[in-house]
């Protein structure tokens, strides 16, 4: 076999390498020689190169991956997207940018070659088929089974034009955009921030990592995620309570309205649980408990800008107050004695007992002197001066918004013992301004405390300006997980989870009782599961 071997090998071989095979061919026959030949056949088989084995069994090649070409049909994908069929219950705006894109688009189809779906439209299936894992629906995507292969060149425009709207649909979903959050109640001054569908083609189309591109279009908010996990826990452990999950799912949502950058340093409101707080990257550096609005006052959820801390502020009495309260009892006549306290009859006692100075047109004018029933309300204004009469307290904190609304001390201080803290107007009461303050003016100006206190105390109207705008971020999370997992939940005192839920998931969250509401501390008190 040796021989026979060597033999085969050297039919490819060099001449150098015949000679040494000839010699072991003519060995003599008697013993001596034969043993000296065997000598001479081992040395001439070590010089050769690899073994008997690697000869006689030379290592196959490793087999080499079949490339498909993709498909040049863009013309009947153009044609396709006229079609009615292909763009029935899909957005407005994504059929828009489809179209395009492929009147611009010239190569090959993005999805489709000869052996049926590329690699990166079965990557795209495989992602949107866990979108259940990231809080959505996986039945609101149409798509073809990974294996689909479609033989005409109608069915692979038809294909890859279906692969492209549950694309856009799935980018829309992940950023928010199954329901306007403005639209379900005037609370919620919100706007999801939706990518253009074109700009996501154009990216996913040219990306390795079509599936990474997808799930990156999530939020990656701390809470979004904590949320997710808290989800997949309950699923795998099979402790699936409807309303649980269905409050885990809201609460998602509400991660997607959010602004994608909350900002190094912020200031967080959160209504249902009452509370606000001072986050600085990933930690709460400080956290105080709140009064919020009233349901029909209810305290609107919003993002703006920290500009002005003022010290010993005066009062501005809102509109709402105003014409509720204040101008009713302007308005009544009383007849002659000491109630009648102005030339025209009206009842001013509201005023004195407020002690209320009344403007026109930023002049300080003598009430007594005003027609309460026939004046122009638009060019009033009623101030309350700084002291320990001030509704607004020591502080407050200025966010310039549309809804006129401002976070500020409060006279009410007995409030703050309760856990349900529900209460008069729309704008936020604060515990502790004063520490509030100096945490903020710590972070922003590097003050100190007794700094603030002496502020406080000169009861001097102080506006400070920030030197870095902070952004205040008022939010209505029912739910909120902390660092070890835990779930904890908030009443929902506005009564707005069965919006949401109705409107991104088709099915209502029943509502929690008040009684279980808002926490003393963030946390502390709060409806827990694990």
């Amino acid at each position: 076999m040796l021989v026979a071997g060597l033999a085969l090998w050297v039919t490819a071989g060099s001449q150098e390498e015949a000679a040494a095979t000839s010699t072991v061919l003519a060995i003599p026959d008697n013993p001596a020689a034969l043993a000296a030949s065997e000598v001479q056949e081992a040395e001439v088989v070590a010089s050769l190169p690899g073994t008997v084995d690697e000869i006689q069994a030379p290592e196959a090649e490793a087999p080499q991956p079949v490339h498909h070409e993709k498909l040049l049909i863009v013309d009947q994908i153009r044609a396709g997207l006229e079609d009615a069929g292909s763009r029935a219950g899909a957005h407005a705006d994504d059929i828009a940018a489809l179209e395009a894109f492929y009147a611009e688009h010239t190569g090959p189809a993005l999805w489709m070659t000869s052996a049926g779906l590329s690699p990166e439209a079965q990557s795209i299936l495989g992602e949107i088929a866990k979108a259940d894992e990231w809080g959505l629906d996986v039945g609101a995507f149409m798509v073809p089974p990974a294996d689909y292969q479609p033989t005409t060149a109608e069915d692979q425009a038809a294909t890859e034009i279906a692969i492209d709207l549950a694309i856009l649909r799935y980018a829309r979903y992940a950023r928010g955009g199954r329901a306007d959050p403005a639209s379900l109640s005037k609370v919620m001054d919100q706007t999801a921030t939706l990518r253009d569908p074109k700009t996501v083609l154009t990216e996913i189309a040219v990306t390795e990592t079509p599936d990474a591109y997808l799930t990156g279009l999530h939020p990656k908010h701390e809470q979004f995620e904590r949320l997710r996990q808290a989800l997949l826990k309950a699923r795998a452990s099979g402790d699936e309570k409807p309303k649980d999950m269905k409050r885990l799912l809201v609460n998602m949502e509400r991660w997607r309205w959010m602004p994608e950058d909350l900002g190094p340093l912020y200031v967080w409101l959160n209504t249902p649980e009452a509370m606000v707080s001072v986050v600085k990257g990933k930690e709460t550096i400080h956290s105080e408990r709140t009064i919020v609005g009233k349901r029909v006052y209810a305290t609107p959820v919003f993002s703006a800008e920290m500009k002005t801390i003022v010290f010993n502020p005066e009062w501005i009495v809102p509109q709402t107050i105003i014409k509720e309260n204040l101008l009713p009892k302007l308005r009544v006549k009383k007849s002659g004695g000491f109630l009648s306290l102005s030339e025209g009859g009206y009842n001013l006692e509201v005023l004195k007992v407020n002690h209320l100075t009344v403007k026109y047109k930023d002049r300080v004018i003598d009430p007594i002197k005003v027609d309460w029933q026939k004046v122009n309300m638009n060019n009033i204004t009623f101030v309350q001066p700084p002291g320990p009469r001030n509704v607004l307290g020591k502080v407050k904190f200025l966010y310039p918004n549309e809804h006129a609304v401002y976070l500020h001390d409060t006279l009410k201080r007995g409030l703050f013992k309760n856990a349900v803290r529900v209460d008069g107007h729309q704008c936020p009461r604060v515990a502790n301004p004063d520490k509030f303050a100096a945490a903020l003016l710590a972070e922003d100006k590097g003050w100190t405390k007794d700094k603030i206190d002496k502020l406080m105390a000169n009861g001097k109207n102080t506006a400070i300006d920030l030197d870095h705008p902070l952004p205040v971020h008022t939010t209505y999370f029912t739910a909120v997980v902390d660092a070890d997992g835990k779930v904890k939940t908030f009443a929902d005192i506005y009564r707005l989870d069965d919006k949401v839920a109705s409107a991104v998931i088709g099915k209502s969250v029943s509502a929690a009782p008040v009684a279980n509401a808002a926490p003393a501390s963030r946390g502390s008190r709060a409806t827990t599961t694990p």
